[in-house]
């Protein structure tokens, strides 16, 4: 049997269900699975110099990360959050009060933040320090399988022709240790697909050397019209490139 992509999607989110490791929400299938021992993977980005200078954080909006983008709060960073499904924009800033408590900042980092969060304009002017992300599966070689939309390589393309990201922007990802596979057939991946840097897991931190490199624009021609009429923020975006390029 041929290994795909979706073979190993299917592949962890049936261990997930088999092994009692999967969290709320549940079935782990077809989503970025939450898993026992999230926080206390989330919890090893104060391990890292590039969270602890990082002054513009963008994390995943997937329940495993809740608890890194609580932390992001509450150290006063500024949080940036995908736009869901990229239906109405593509980043938006979560809006804290400086006097917010820890309740406040929990609810902040779940998806009541969106109702005091700021969309951002594609021609707004930011420089993203570092990007968090979720994952079904990631090599030590930084290879990355996400759940299959590819939200996350639409997100940091879009980033990366705006001038928010670039290929030194550090990408980590947090996930369970038995979602970080040994080795993934270097030909499942392409150039429009988002390596990571840094792996979290519960029981460890792993730098990926040498560092892959990253996407910096949309490939059309991969994705179909029915995929770009999903997506309306494509549209927007096709002409913003031109603009760009003019």
């Amino acid at each position: 049997m041929d290994i795909t992509k979706e073979s190993i999607r299917q592949q962890i989110w049936s261990y997930f269900e088999t092994s009692n490791i999967a969290r709320y929400p549940i079935p782990a299938y077809n989503r970025i699975p939450n898993f026992a021992g999230a926080e206390k993977a989330c919890s090893k980005v104060k391990k890292l110099k590039e969270y602890r200078t990082a002054k513009i954080v963008k994390v995943n909006h997937d329940t495993p990360q809740k608890h890194v983008r609580f932390l992001t709060l509450q150290g006063s960073k500024r949080l940036l959050v995908p736009t869901p499904h990229l239906r109405e924009g593509l980043l938006n800033w979560i809006l804290v009060s400086p006097k917010a408590g820890k309740h406040s900042l929990r609810e902040s980092s779940t998806c009541l933040g969106f109702k005091s969060s700021l969309k951002l304009k594609l021609d707004t002017k930011i420089k993203i320090d570092l990007v968090i992300l979720g994952s079904v599966a990631v090599s030590p070689k930084g290879h990355r399988i996400g759940e299959g939309e590819g939200f996350a390589d639409m997100e940091f393309v879009m980033l990366a022709t705006t001038g928010a990201v670039n290929s030194e922007t550090v990408v980590v990802t947090i996930v369970h240790d038995c979602q970080v596979l040994d080795s993934m057939p270097d030909e499942l991946f392409g150039e429009h697909d988002v390596p990571v840097d840094i792996i979290l897991t519960p029981t460890k931190l792993i730098r990926c050397k040498p560092r892959l490199p990253k996407p910096t624009r949309i490939i059309w021609s991969l994705l179909s019209e029915e995929k770009i009429a999903q997506i309306p923020i494509l549209e927007e975006f096709k002409k913003f490139e031109e603009k760009s390029e003019c």
